[in-house]
């Protein structure tokens, strides 16, 4: 607080603040040399001793960056806006919304896809390196149906005027979209094809059987109205019902835009995954935690039998809802409603006593220090981690493996193509 009793600072601290900093370099444009590709769809170079990280660039580069960001001392954000010298990989952007200052939805759009899974692959290898000290190869599948038209389910936000599109990178501008080729085409066209006035943002989501639903959101996030649309119909109806989705030799149910995922391809190549690295057996116990509408926990049911025991652990009161109809069939199969927290998971493993598996498929911030400790505790045979982050894999493996756990394996899947996002199944066992 300044001597006068005013909180902000004198204009003297300030200045000597700033010149501490150095020179704000935003909007200036010079040319840099790309170095390696970095966490979050972005490669690092460096420039007068700061680091750069540039988008829009590939490593091995030379290009002519513009300073978009300057709030740090030791790094700034910028565009590549001209290529002097490009990379084997660097191909025509299939989106004509995508590039500098531009949609911020795709990272790699100047990529092939083949130059995607190895940027991917790199990522992944050294965040595991950094945050955990864990070398090993690591190879991205790609999944059937290539890098286009496989986004099933969608968030569009809405502008001031009611035109629909996604936001630029870092901004809360919104980039007025006619079409988003990532997404299926009935998806795009049931948003991208009308107004929304006064809407803050749509969701929508294409179901196995067709079905579009879209839910219109306020500005604050909330939903007002839902309508779905089958095939051949054309008027919508409201409200909307459940969605239809099919993996692992299953049909489910789930809220019509509710979490599920994106690629149509992806929940059986992560079931398949999970089931085979999980390797159930009779009696066994299996504890399914953020389960959501049920997926990995239904799958691994029957390998457990009559006598075993899979307990599924959601918070979301309408995924459990859909997780008890999913796995109706399934007696050995019970779904309990609770925060996946330390406190809740030390309670629940009091009353279920010891699991032999752990599945968990956290949210993008990973399950964190105090839940990983309480997985670790429980002494599993196998902890099945599904990881949509990298980084936040690195961090819990680090702690699993303070508290006794080694990474026996690891499979990471592209189910999210133009983007720098990568899901990855990890298997670790007791060291």
């Amino acid at each position: 607080m300044a001597d006068d009793g005013s909180p902000f600072p004198p204009p003297l601290a300030r200045s000597r603040r700033a010149a501490e900093r150095g020179p704000n370099w935003l909007g200036q444009r010079f040319e840099v040399a790309v170095g390696p590709v970095a966490h979050g769809g972005h490669c690092v170079a460096r420039h007068e001793g700061r680091v750069v990280f540039v988008r829009h660039t590939l490593p091995g580069e030379r290009v002519v960056v513009e300073v978009t960001e300057d709030r740090h001392a030791g790094f700034c954000r910028a565009d590549a806006v001209e290529v002097l010298e490009a990379a084997p990989d660097r191909i025509e952007r299939p989106c004509p919304y995508s590039g500098p200052g531009k949609c911020g939805g795709c990272d790699w759009q100047h990529v092939s896809h083949a130059g995607q899974l190895a940027l991917k692959a790199a990522v992944v290898r050294e965040q595991l390196s950094r945050l955990a000290g864990v070398d090993l190869p690591v190879t991205v599948e790609a999944l059937p149906g290539g890098p286009l038209c496989w986004r099933s389910r969608a968030r569009f936000a809405v502008d001031r005027t009611g035109a629909p599109g996604l936001r630029r990178h870092r901004s809360h501008d919104v980039v007025p979209l006619d079409d988003c080729p990532i997404t299926v085409e009935p998806a795009a066209a049931a948003v991208l094809g009308r107004r929304w006035p006064g809407a803050g943002a749509v969701d929508v989501a294409v179901d196995s059987a067709g079905v579009v639903t879209t839910t219109r959101l306020d500005r604050r996030g909330q939903a007002t109205s839902t309508r779905v649309l089958r095939p051949g119909a054309d008027v919508p109806e409201e409200p909307g019902g459940r969605a239809q989705r099919s993996a692992g030799g299953r049909d489910w149910e789930v809220e019509g835009t509710g979490f599920w995922q994106v690629h149509p391809a992806a929940a059986d190549a992560l079931v398949g995954a999970v089931s085979a690295v999980a390797g159930v057996r009779p009696g066994e116990t299996v504890l399914d935690l953020y389960a959501g509408a049920g997926l990995f926990g239904g799958a691994l049911a029957p390998g457990v039998g009559a006598e075993g025991r899979v307990v599924c652990v959601e918070s979301d009161a309408a995924a459990c809802a859909a997780a008890d109809a999913n796995l109706a069939d399934l007696p050995q199969a019970e779904v309990w409603q609770g925060d996946v927290d330390a406190p809740g998971l030390t309670e629940l493993l009091g009353e279920l006593g010891r699991p032999d598996v752990v599945v968990l498929d956290p949210p993008r911030a990973g399950a964190g220090r105090e839940v990983s400790r309480v997985i670790a505790g429980a002494a599993p045979r196998a902890v099945v981690y599904v990881a949509c982050d990298p980084a936040a894999l690195a961090r819990d493996v680090a702690v699993l493996a303070d508290a006794g756990y080694r990474l026996e394996a690891l499979r990471a899947f592209d189910c999210f193509p133009m983007t720098a996002h990568v899901e990855c199944v990890a298997l670790l066992v007791p060291a």
